[in-house]
């Protein structure tokens, strides 16, 4: 079920400037129907975050932005081109909830590695270290590292280059506060420098942190807003009781004959 219409009014015109453009989109998994003629815009240059509980659809989505998730119907596009595309490969990074990185190799032996192989110049490894604050580790095997460790060490080859579009699949899950805190000062620095950036939570706190909200359930889109936004439409005070009052009129709607 599409409920796209819990958008702003006037927000069709954000499709001109889109980072990400889904539209009908569908993904069977197994005997199970994940996302079901799911519409979408992401604007270019923003922060937005991508909310919902564990099994909603977040990291079903997200890799149907990436183009490695199979899907059965409508379309995505990612800057102008379809999902998955070749020439999107140095354009968007993406990082998953488990890091993806090598454990035998140092920090900077597999940034040197994913430099390469994205073409990314051999000084973005020390930059990119810098920016996760791992300079003191960098020498050390990533299967030495703590969880947080490992997952700033992921982020790190999802910034090598300049890709204009990052996707982050609970980037945060697992890390103490303080490291929270210092990421998403990272995220607002990488996004005032040009890029996209597009983070997925089920920590609903975490909604005060981003530009602009989509709040996912069941497949389903609930709303794509600012935080201020729903919490005036929905008369609530924070994230998460926006979302549950969402949930109640989504299910009140749902009943009404």
């Amino acid at each position: 079920m599409n409920l796209s219409a819990g958008r702003s009014p006037g927000d069709t015109s954000r499709a001109a400037d889109a980072a990400v453009r889904a539209r009908g989109l569908r993904v069977v998994r197994g005997a199970r129907t994940v996302l079901d003629d799911f519409d979408l815009d992401v604007r270019q240059g923003t922060l937005t975050g991508l909310l919902g509980p564990s099994g909603s659809g977040k990291s079903t989505l997200m890799r149907a932005i990436v183009g490695v998730q199979r899907v059965a119907g409508g379309a995505v596009d990612v800057l102008g081109r379809p999902a998955g595309a070749k020439v999107l490969r140095d354009r968007v990074g993406y990082v998953t909830q488990e890091p993806a990185v090598y454990g035998d190799l140092t920090i900077r032996q597999n940034l040197r590695y994913f430099a390469r192989v994205l073409g990314a110049p051999r000084s973005d490894v020390d930059r990119v270290i810098d920016q996760v604050q791992l300079g003191s580790h960098a020498d050390h095997l990533v299967s030495r590292l703590s969880g947080g460790q490992r997952s700033r060490v992921s982020l790190a080859t999802a910034l090598l280059g300049t890709p204009e579009l990052i996707v982050l699949d609970e980037p945060t899950v697992g890390l103490d506060p303080v490291l929270r805190v210092e990421l998403w000062g990272l995220f607002h620095r990488i996004v005032e420098a040009g890029a996209t950036l597009l983070v997925s939570s089920h920590v609903m706190d975490e909604a005060e942190r981003c530009e602009r909200l989509v709040l996912l359930r069941e497949g389903s889109l609930l709303a794509d807003d600012t935080l201020p936004n729903l919490l005036e439409r929905t008369g609530t005070g924070d994230a998460e009781q926006a979302f549950l009052k969402l949930i109640e009129q989504a299910d009140n709607g749902m009943r009404t004959p």
